[in-house]
């Protein structure tokens, strides 16, 4: 079982992003999947999640309107589209699964424990 989180880079403020988490191993499309990021110096924090269910998405309310999550079941991939960049959304970004969806947002290591598989990380820098 293999995750892999792509698709980040540089991109000024106001631009947007498109990150990519595929699996090898399972279907992603059976899992509540969530984005984490964490910065130099912050603690790693949920972003949003995905259900299984219903694929009801959850965000955390700093990107709320701005970063959408949604599944291509054929491709095997959930993505992570993020518009209206700021600086202060830079981070290294992390898909994971098999964890529990709604998140809290503010319990992020409760979050973070409820996920059972990690993709390696993918670093997203937002310049000003």
């Amino acid at each position: 079982v293999q995750l892999q989180a792509s698709g980040g880079g540089l991109v000024q403020s106001g631009g947007s992003l498109r990150l990519s988490c595929s699996a090898s191993g399972f279907a992603l499309e059976n899992y509540g999947i969530g984005w984490f990021r964490q910065s130099p110096g912050k603690e790693r924090e949920g972003v949003g999640c995905i259900r299984s269910t219903d694929s009801g998405t959850y965000y955390r309310d700093s990107v709320k309107g701005r970063f959408s999550i949604f599944r291509d079941n054929v491709k095997n991939t959930v993505y992570l589209q993020m518009n209206n960049l700021k600086p202060e959304d830079s981070a290294v970004y992390y898909c994971a699964a098999d964890g529990f969806c709604p998140m809290r947002f503010d319990r992020p290591d409760d979050d973070a424990r409820t996920y059972d598989y990690w993709g390696q990380g993918t670093l997203v820098t937002v310049s000003s």
